[in-house]
């Protein structure tokens, strides 16, 4: 018997809907056989299989009926057929068995592998590959400081979406418009931290860093290296607190405290992006006792107190940067010399480097080829020597500082330090300062928030290795600013940021 279809399928646009289909069916097969053999992980390869493709054989299997339908209104508009307006199906009627048997075994197949690829096509855009190279140019920064942050093992939308179909949905929703703005190009550069849009921090973070688990006192060493001939080293050791002295005594004191469970901590911002904090209120939740404190240089009056969001402080409010975090050229570079990754013993290195960094440019390339220039001018003008005899210091130097500024600095987002504060401390960012701050006053007078450097660490050693200072067990050192060049009353009246912007020591 000679198998047969429908007459009405006999027309050009079902005919291209078929071939569309099947030609889509048989790459989706292709590229899952490829990904099979190494190519698994590949960011366009699973945007293809997972998402183009599918769609593209959808269209193609909607345009057979519609082109069936087409044809036959045509047929039955100019009487080439009595048929009537709507489909008859008749099973007894060969073509129309066949037709039906291709339909519902064509659409059980379709079932199955659309259950199979809409779940592989949910864990594809869920998976760091989509979130971190799809859209390259746009995503690059936040994905090299994410691949060298802490938080490396972690999936993008642990944090960035976290568990529950309703925060998936809010994600996919706003991706859209994120999607035209990068087709259109006019996304912003750098681009904005969301931070009235990001999901509470406590559902997030708290699991994996439960707060039940307790922390002591952290002893934290640091090296800096002044601008100077020698690139003099200054070492420093502070014990962090944490938590309180004893892990048993839990947040009963110290930096965690702010997250006791027993006070709550809110706060009002002068801004969007909550750098300035004039009003904060502490809240007892055992005693009931509650203190209000403004800054008595910039206080809120009633009006502005009832007409602004208070904000209950969670992990992010200091925690800004955990996992896209750029670091200021002071540190990158401090570290980049503390791993021999830049030589310490190339005299001035420090100051040639923080010159540099402090130009911008149009483009990575460009700032590559600056550092390589000036790094070698620099030593060909002024030691001569060194480039002669030891020319490759001078090259690990060039290689060390390219490589550290391409994983902190991106010129064509225009993402350096000083767009995306990183308040964990005070040195570059106010962070700790914008409520310790000694301008914060209750409104008896009574209570003001602290700066003492003692509430969240102390000094333990400092100096130049092998001439130190160290303090004895249990005592604390006062703070000695390094170098000859800062006057004592200077950095005890202002703040570390008064002078402290990224580019110094």
């Amino acid at each position: 018997m000679k198998f047969q279809l429908p007459r009405t399928t006999r027309n050009w646009i079902t005919l291209t809907g078929a071939t569309i289909a099947l030609i889509s069916l048989f790459m989706i097969i292709f590229t899952f056989t490829v990904s099979l053999f190494g190519m698994k992980g590949h960011a366009y390869l699973g945007l293809v299989m997972y998402i183009l493709l599918p769609a593209v054989m959808i269209l193609g299997l909607l345009l057979i009926p519609i082109g069936m339908l087409i044809q036959m209104r045509r047929e039955h508009k100019h009487g080439i057929a009595d048929r009537p307006a709507w489909p008859r199906v008749d099973l007894g009627e060969s073509r129309h068995r066949n037709a039906f048997f291709i339909f519902v075994i064509g659409t059980t197949f379709l079932l199955f592998i659309s259950a199979v690829g809409s779940y592989e096509a949910f864990h594809f855009t869920e998976s760091v590959t989509f979130c971190g190279t799809m859209c390259h140019s746009v995503m690059h920064p936040e994905h090299i400081a994410y691949q060298n942050s802490p938080h490396a093992r972690v999936a993008c939308v642990d944090c960035h979406v976290g568990p529950g179909a309703d925060w998936y949905v809010r994600s996919k929703l706003s991706g859209l418009y994120q999607v035209y703005a990068t087709a259109r190009n006019i996304y912003p550069r750098p681009i904005p931290t969301p931070i009235s849009n990001l999901r509470p921090a406590r559902e997030v973070c708290e699991q994996c860093h439960w707060p039940q688990k307790f922390y002591a006192h952290k002893l934290r060493l640091e090296s800096y290296y002044l601008p100077d001939e020698q690139n003099t080293q200054w070492d420093i050791a502070l014990i962090m607190k944490i938590g309180a002295p004893k892990s048993a005594q839990g947040l009963e004191e110290g930096i965690h405290w702010h997250i006791n469970p027993d006070v709550k901590i809110e706060y009002i911002s002068a801004d969007p992006t909550r750098e300035e904090l004039p009003w904060v209120r502490y809240s007892n939740m055992r005693t009931g006792e509650v203190v209000v404190y403004q800054d008595e240089e910039a206080p809120l009056d009633e009006d502005e107190i009832k007409n602004r969001e208070i904000r209950v402080m969670d992990c992010v409010d200091c925690h800004t940067r955990p996992s896209h975090n750029y670091r200021a050229p002071n540190l990158f570079v401090n570290a980049a010399i503390t791993a021999g990754e830049i030589p310490k013993e190339l005299p001035e290195i420090k100051t040639v480097a923080m010159d540099i960094c402090s130009n911008q440019f149009p483009t990575m390339d460009s700032a590559l080829a600056y550092i390589d220039q000036e790094i070698r001018t620099y030593y060909e003008d002024n030691y001569p020597e060194i480039l002669e005899e030891k020319p490759e210091m001078v090259e690990k130097a060039v290689k060390g500082l390219q490589e550290v500024f391409s994983k902190n600095i991106f010129p064509e987002m225009k993402v350096r330090w000083s767009a995306y504060p990183d308040h964990i401390g005070h040195l570059n960012y106010n962070g700790c300062f914008r409520c310790h701050n000694d301008r914060h006053v209750s409104e008896d007078g009574a209570h003001r928030i602290s700066k003492d450097c003692n509430l969240c660490h102390y000094i333990s050693a400092q100096g130049v290795p092998g001439s130190q200072e160290i303090a004895p067990l249990g005592q604390v050192l006062a703070f000695r600013h390094p170098g000859e060049d800062v006057e004592e009353e200077d950095w005890k009246e202002g703040l570390c940021t008064d002078c402290h912007e990224g580019l110094n020591p």
